[in-house]
């Protein structure tokens, strides 16, 4: 009688392995997630080799030196200017990309809109779904208005089929799968979306990718909190990976790499959500800008910086009295604890009385800020809530201040001061520059220069100084 091979046990919430089962996984805190299953637990050398041949492993692999003397292969416009930002100039080929989002953000819009227009540009793009009909694909491309005869369709979601089909396709530049917890093989032992079907799929998409030479998207869905969904070693497996964020309640949709191994990680690609899809934003700083109203008390404009972009947002502060119960302190685009920092600063060296006030802190946008520089934008909005006097209409603030109260440099302060000088501003707010002579920063042309120190030089100025200006101008 054959024996069994060995189980383990793993959590398909979130791909930890157990060497029992139990109710409750330890590592997410979920509940009857832990599921069986069975592997073949001999090692790689210990297994026969095809065909029974025999050797030294390194003469079987076949290594090369660093330097070749082939060019590597140019990357691949998609059509869309802000996807090829986010993706470091182009996909690159052979190179897998898993965008992950929330559901209906615009993930499959996106992905439908470039590999239309990668058809169009007569590239052969292969879009595979596991979600939806050939039919209504269709439809969808018809309501977006997209004409591509290039674009071949198809729905599957058997991994050996899709896998066997595209070995004998060729010139084939793009497969898209839609999406990857809807591929299912046939030798694993669980349902489509767990953590075992997403592993083994996606191991056997990527290795296809590979040795074909295609570029393969990826599409994944986004768990309640806001991680890809399935195992994380997906995340690893991939060479990029980008989510697609924004509020329902905005038009306003941001892709964003977390991971990039060939390019910048941290980039963005702001789009703009329409009855014809996903309209590209060159501009996204006019645009978060557009509908700010000056001379209103609470409000600053911060100069910010995604990946290698300059935006300008608009910060919005609301304190309101608080009669006796513990103050709230509500974020909407900012870290809650870097405000309860920044609230203890404005009151412990500023002199600011924010104990009795509940405060109300919003990106406008919808766009999450995460860079420390926000916190002089921030500091002005609130010193601005608290004495009812409003900001300079033409001034940006940015900045980061510590724990006594000092305001410290930041990355590419020239970048900041040049969007800000294209857009109309008149004022910057920023750190004092200790090093000066060669190190000065130069002021673009009819833009004035705030240090700022201190942040009680700031908080100062509300009270005495009535357009918002700090204490030493360069």
């Amino acid at each position: 009688m054959s024996k069994r091979p060995a189980g383990r046990f793993v959590c398909q919430s979130c791909g930890a392995v157990w060497p029992k089962w139990s109710g409750r996984c330890e590592a997410c805190g979920e509940w009857n997630t832990i599921v069986e299953e069975h592997a073949d637990i001999r090692s790689a050398s210990a297994r026969p080799a095809a065909g029974g041949a025999t050797g030294r492993a390194a003469a079987r692999i076949g290594f090369v030196g660093l330097e070749g003397a082939a060019e590597p292969p140019p990357r691949i416009h998609t059509g869309i200017a802000e996807l090829d930002r986010v993706l470091g100039g182009g996909l690159v080929p052979a190179s897998v990309v898993l965008v992950g989002g929330d559901p209906g953000i615009g993930k499959s819009t996106l992905m439908l809109q470039a590999a239309a227009a990668m058809a169009s540009a007569g590239r052969r793009v292969l879009y595979i779904s596991g979600e939806e009909a050939v039919d209504q694909l269709r439809l969808r491309a018809r309501r977006l208005g997209l004409t591509a005869p290039g674009l071949e369709l198809a729905a599957a979601i058997n991994v050996v089929d899709i896998a066997q089909t595209l070995e004998q396709e060729a010139d084939v530049s793009l497969v898209v799968i839609d999406s990857i917890q809807t591929m299912w093989l046939e030798t694993i032992d669980s349902a489509p979306g767990s953590v075992s079907q997403v592993r083994s799929s996606g191991f056997e998409l990527i290795r296809l990718a590979k040795s074909r030479g295609f570029g393969l998207i990826l599409v994944g869905h986004v768990t309640k909190e806001g991680s890809l969904a399935g195992p994380r070693v997906l995340e690893h497996m991939v060479d990029a990976v980008m989510y697609f964020e924004g509020d329902r309640g905005h038009q306003f949709r941001i892709l964003r790499a977390a991971k990039n191994r060939y390019g910048a990680t941290d980039e963005i690609g702001v789009f703009e959500m329409t009855d014809r899809g996903l309209a590209e934003v060159p501009n996204p700083s006019a645009l978060f800008l557009a509908e700010r109203r000056g001379n209103i008390a609470g409000s600053a404009v911060f100069a910010g910086l995604e990946g290698t972009r300059p935006v300008l947002l608009e910060v919005q502060a609301l304190l309101s009295p608080n009669a006796g119960s513990s103050p709230r302190r509500a974020v909407v685009g900012w870290e809650s604890g870097r405000l309860n920092m920044l609230l203890a600063v404005l009151e412990s060296r500023c002199g600011l009385r924010l104990s009795g006030m509940d405060v109300y802190l919003n990106i406008a946008g919808g766009l999450r800020v995460g860079e420390p520089a926000a916190d002089l934008a921030v500091a002005a909005a609130i010193a601005s809530a608290l004495t009812g006097q409003p900001t300079s209409a033409g001034s940006v603030y940015f900045g980061e201040v510590g724990l006594s109260g000092e305001v410290r440099q930041v990355a590419q302060s020239e970048a900041r001061l040049k969007e800000a000088q294209k857009l109309g501003f008149e004022h910057a707010f920023l750190p004092r520059r200790i090093a000066r002579g060669r190190n000065r920063l130069v002021a673009p042309e009819g833009l004035r220069l705030e240090e700022i120190g201190h942040l009680s030089d700031l908080t100062a100025s509300f009270s005495t100084n009535p357009d918002g200006g700090a204490a030493e101008a360069v």
